[in-house]
């Protein structure tokens, strides 16, 4: 049965408008962003089906593009309503960030550098440039690497954050691994970064460390 053929009261759309998106199950969700079905399955037949042969929503959601179109029913368009889905989540986030002003609150910048990390499948090191008022002036992605170890060059950082005029910054980047714990490495190369970007007058307030659902903060350990 098509699920405009469901009573009202227990189509997705008409429930999210109700009652909020809050009350829909991860199928109903996505369901309600494919629009329709296919090859008889309703939309929602089509999600569970997709979630049951993924092993769940995270795992559908960071299907590359070739695996994603492989699923029955799925194909490119559903591919690129995701993966943008998605990208506007994460462009919510800073537009929150953004909008409040001075970065004072350590759990919405962690929420913010979750959401940009969560999708990669390598380690990657990035920062987020902030001015001498602690706003935020760029989130970039600097240097990408293997399955456990990225190459990082502080020259680059430290001419990044002078270009952009940047007067503070907080470094990031993620274990693939799942494991947020930092590394001997990790703290050497923070050592590094923060004498080096201390030349130019740029303070290193944090450096995230990004895992599986568990991040570390060295400020917060007080290594900085």
């Amino acid at each position: 049965m098509a699920i405009k053929d469901w009573p009202a009261p227990e189509r997705p759309r008409e429930r999210l408008i109700t009652h909020g998106p809050g009350v829909l199950s991860d199928a109903e969700l996505l369901a309600a962003l494919f629009g329709s079905g296919s090859h008889g399955q309703s939309a929602v037949q089509l999600a569970r089906t997709a979630l049951t042969a993924c092993g769940g929503l995270r795992a559908l959601l960071e299907l590359p593009l070739a695996e994603f179109i492989r699923l029955p029913g799925l194909g490119q368009a559903r591919f690129v309503a995701m993966q943008g889905a998605l990208e506007l989540s994460r462009r919510y986030l800073r537009a929150g960030l953004e909008r409040a002003g001075p970065l004072t609150n350590p759990a919405a910048a962690r929420d913010y550098l979750i959401a940009q990390f969560k999708p990669l499948q390598r380690e990657v090191f990035a920062c987020l440039f902030l001015d001498t008022r602690h706003q935020i002036i760029a989130f970039e992605r600097l240097f990408f690497g293997t399955l456990d170890a990225a190459t990082v060059h502080p020259r680059e950082v430290v001419r990044r954050a002078l270009e952009l005029n940047a007067g503070a910054v907080i470094l990031a980047h993620n274990h693939p691994s799942g494991v947020a714990e930092p590394s001997q490495a990790d703290r050497a190369l923070t050592r590094r970064l923060s004498d080096a970007l201390s030349l130019v007058e740029v303070r290193v307030i944090d450096h995230v460390v990004i895992g599986d659902g568990a991040t570390t903060s060295f400020a917060e350990r007080g290594w900085l």
